[in-house]
């Protein structure tokens, strides 16, 4: 049996100002190539379809549309949610969406969803399980010692009578980690505990599985086994990732113990890239190549240049950010803020700027729009905007209160 597994679409997303919709529309068909050539049996997507509790039209359009050629091209797709997505919302239509072939488990409800499929070798058990917290585990499961994410995934898994005799697949959304911990998606930092508030699992609550599926961090990588991994997201969500090479894994299930991992490359319509030096070193005609793509700057020259962006984007049109490295910015780098504001958080020094400035308190969206500029400009790290996310009901229960 031949699965190929997806994660952290995150559809609607933009890339600075620049709407990312057409890029994701691209890579989607590429994977759709990919599952034709490689005549692909299952899908496995792991959470963060959407990039927002409540998505724009043209992000529930595109996942219309991916889903309805998977269904064409009689493929089983197999579609968690993650922490970005709405339980409801992925939710909507699964039950008639199954006699299609696609099964969507958005809504933890005490045990893993199982999924039973087969190829000539006999069955594949698929056991899905969406993004979950340790208190929703709780409620279920009184009784155990639930202190952890870890606990909590554990005693999902413990009480889902699981066949380790059988050839099992897991779909999961969680931040999973090795004996090393992985290198976290976008700008996240490594060798953090969690991210956002979702703490780190160890990777052997689910090693017994054949395959784990996992979805959350960005960088495609194993954790701790070939067969525990994160597909990683198909795009370059952030700037930092100029340099992350994007794939699909593509999982050949033979026999009980017998698996073969092949990660199939990816290449985006419009790439993200790091450009630096000087103005005349970066647009010297012998210099330019691939005008479309998405471009960062660091220019090396000491002197300001007026309106540089725009005289880049007359020839990259697509420049996100522009910045400097030189004298004076590495002096500034020398000044530690945090001794200024020890112990506050970004989402706490815009609150106290915006209340001093304006006399009164910033709103949830203003906020959320300031904090997400501060992401696409590098001044936090992705998982304090994903910590934000949690502390100030983004995400799940956002969806919750712009409904109400």
């Amino acid at each position: 049996m031949k699965l190929l597994h997806l994660g952290d679409l995150h559809l609607g997303r933009s890339l600075g100002e620049f709407d990312l919709i057409r890029d994701q529309e691209y890579i989607l068909d590429q994977v759709l190539d990919i599952i034709r050539s490689r005549e692909i049996d299952a899908v496995l997507i792991a959470g963060d379809v959407y990039d927002k509790a409540i998505p724009s039209e043209g992000a529930v359009n595109l996942l219309d549309e991916f889903i309805k050629k998977l269904s064409d091209a009689k493929v089983q797709t197999y579609i968690i949610s993650g922490n970005h997505d709405s339980d409801d919302r992925l939710n909507f239509g699964s039950s008639l969406f199954e006699d299609k072939g696609i099964y969507i488990s958005s809504r933890f409800d005490g045990k893993m969803r199982k999924y039973v499929t087969s190829d000539e070798m006999g069955e594949v058990n698929i056991y899905l399980l969406p993004f979950v917290k340790a208190s929703q585990v709780k409620h279920f499961y009184p009784d155990e010692k639930i202190e952890t994410y870890e606990d909590a995934v554990r005693v999902i898994i413990d009480n889902s009578g699981v066949d380790y005799s059988s050839r099992n697949v897991l779909v999961a959304h969680q931040f999973v980690a090795g004996n090393e911990d992985p290198q976290v998606a976008g700008s996240e930092a490594v060798g953090v505990q969690n991210v956002g508030l979702v703490e780190k699992i160890g990777y052997s609550v689910m090693e017994q599985f054949d395959y784990a599926a996992l979805g959350h961090i960005h960088s495609p990588q194993r954790i701790g086994a070939d067969h525990i991994r994160y597909s990683g997201s198909p795009l370059k969500y952030s700037l930092s990732e100029v340099n992350n090479d994007k794939s699909v894994p593509v999982i050949t299930l033979g026999k009980k113990g017998s698996i073969d991992i092949e990660l199939v490359p990816l290449k985006p319509m419009r790439d993200l890239r790091h450009i630096r030096g000087t103005r005349k070193q970066l647009l010297d005609r012998a210099n330019v190549t691939d005008t479309e793509d998405f471009i960062y700057v660091t220019l090396t020259e000491e002197d300001i240049v007026n309106d540089a962006i725009g005289i880049f984007r007359a020839t990259y049109p697509n420049t996100i950010k522009l910045d400097y490295d030189n004298s004076r910015t590495r002096e500034m780098e020398q000044v530690d803020l945090g001794t200024a504001a020890p112990d506050r958080k970004f989402s706490e020094l815009i609150s106290d700027f915006y209340s001093q400035v304006f006399g009164c308190d910033i709103t949830d969206s203003e906020r959320q729009v300031m904090m997400e500029v501060a992401l696409e400009a590098g001044a936090i790290e992705e998982s304090e905007y994903l910590q934000y996310e949690e502390e100030f009901g983004q995400g799940k229960e956002m969806d919750e209160d712009e409904t109400n």
